[in-house]
């Protein structure tokens, strides 16, 4: 017998910032401070690579992480940008892009640019 469930698969957080050490917390917030900051592609893509290896994940070439930005709850995810359901919630002056978590998302979902 097969049985078919609703449920959506969701990407699962590369991390929970709350279980990072300090020393971990501080890397992963310099370096996406660095990465808001930057001017270039460059150093944007430098710093989301220290702020993977802060928190002891390697990310590819060109890929984002960031934390949860829900303002419903205190989720502490840190994923990387490109995973499934994702809700941008804000896009700053520079063009970053702050996210909310799928799990948020699903359980309760910000209007996008609210």
């Amino acid at each position: 017998m097969t049985v078919l469930t609703t449920t959506r698969h969701q990407a699962e957080p590369l991390a929970h910032y709350r279980l990072l050490t300090a020393v971990q917390q501080h890397g992963f917030d310099t370096a996406i401070q660095r990465a808001n900051d930057a001017h270039d592609a460059d150093r944007y893509n430098a710093a989301m690579h220290t702020a993977g290896l802060a928190i002891g994940i390697a990310l590819a070439d060109g890929a984002e992480i960031t934390q949860c930005a829900c303002q419903d709850c205190y989720c502490d995810a840190v994923f990387d940008t490109s995973g499934p359901d994702l809700i941008v919630i804000e896009t700053t002056d520079y063009g970053v892009q702050r996210f909310q978590c799928a799990a948020c998302a699903d359980d309760h979902p910000a209007t996008p640019e609210d």
